[in-house]
């Protein structure tokens, strides 16, 4: 299984952290240790002081792709759900700043957080809103119609680079609102009304 991660996939989201609007999707990855499943909680790490949470849908593969066409791509969507992409914001500074990978500030053990898997066939060619909440309060608000890329664009483009496979993961991007994560925070993911997963930072 291979975990795909898009970057600035919102408009609003680049403008808060002041990035550039990219051209193309923005591809990262995480290795399977990072999931945390099951409403687990998030256990913060002694390596960061400043790590954001980063409310994504995700997509599951439901079969196996090369070189797909955007036009067929919703045929290779199994289920989707929501997850969380944390992010160690001050890591993340220091290395762009040298001019080096991310992997430690994005990829770190639990540092993916994934919900729960609903069916695809609801949404199919619909726009799908989710929302986080922190300790009760909504802290993102979006919908797939924002994305830059949509979930066709998106795996045509990976599927130039690498074979799809039966449950490889996609996190599409977060829209605007990401923040800082404190122990003690509760976080939860509602995917289209429906809460597809809790955690608790600890």
């Amino acid at each position: 299984m291979k975990i795909f991660c898009i970057g600035r996939n919102y408009v609003e989201h680049a403008k808060e952290l002041n990035n550039p609007v990219p051209k193309q999707p923005m591809v990262f990855m995480k290795p399977d240790t990072a999931l945390l499943l099951k409403n687990r909680p998030f256990f913060y790490p002694e390596f960061s002081q400043n790590i954001h949470y980063e409310v994504e849908v995700v997509i599951k593969i439901g079969k196996v792709g090369k070189y797909i066409e955007p036009q067929f791509a919703h045929k290779y969507i199994k289920e989707v759900t929501l997850g969380i992409d944390l992010t160690a914001r001050d890591l993340q500074s220091q290395l762009k700043a040298k001019g080096h990978p991310w992997e430690i500030a994005k990829a770190f053990d639990n540092s993916a957080v994934l919900g729960t898997f609903q069916p695809y066939a609801p949404w199919k060619g619909k726009d799908i809103p989710f929302q986080l909440e922190k300790n009760g309060e909504i802290v993102q608000d979006g919908t797939t119609a924002d994305m830059i890329f949509d979930f066709s664009k998106l795996i045509s483009h990976i599927s130039q680079f690498f074979t799809l496979k039966i449950g490889d993961l996609i996190y599409t991007g977060t829209p605007e609102g990401v923040g800082p994560i404190t122990i003690g925070d509760e976080y939860k993911g509602l995917l289209d009304g429906q809460e597809v997963f809790s955690t608790r930072i600890k």
